[in-house]
């Protein structure tokens, strides 16, 4: 239901359900429907996911400008892909420089005084 009112969240956990065959048959086209739904809303896992699809369909220029999406969204998966690319010759420094940058810019702006308050409290416990 969720998904259907347009949650990114709601979208990422059916495309989960749908690549494990959760409750329901494996479907790589509902689970790549729900990758890019939850993508277009701004989910930076499913960005991910979705480059990670598009990497083994040998679309690699899609895949890299969708992990360099996902890496300015704070995806640290994303990021680690991006060095391992860059590394590789596939990723421009110029790109990896400012996926790297916009990266860190999203980190910050969810760092807080209440948000290391509470982190402090649970022991140092974070979610992701």
């Amino acid at each position: 239901k969720a998904a259907g009112l347009g949650d990114v969240g709601a979208h990422y956990q059916l495309s989960v359900v749908y690549r494990n065959g959760l409750g329901v048959e494996k479907d790589k086209k509902r689970e790549v429907y729900h990758l890019e739904e939850a993508a277009i809303g701004g989910h930076a896992g499913a960005r991910h996911n979705l480059a990670c699809f598009e990497w083994e369909n040998s679309r690699h220029d899609r895949a890299l400008q969708h992990w360099i999406i996902a890496a300015k969204l704070g995806d640290e998966n994303s990021v680690d892909t991006l060095k391992d690319a860059y590394r590789k010759g596939y990723v421009r420094k110029e790109d990896f420089a400012s996926a790297l940058r916009a990266h860190q810019a999203a980190v910050n702006a969810t760092k807080s005084p209440q948000r290391e308050e509470a982190a402090a409290a649970l022991g140092g416990f974070q979610s992701k």
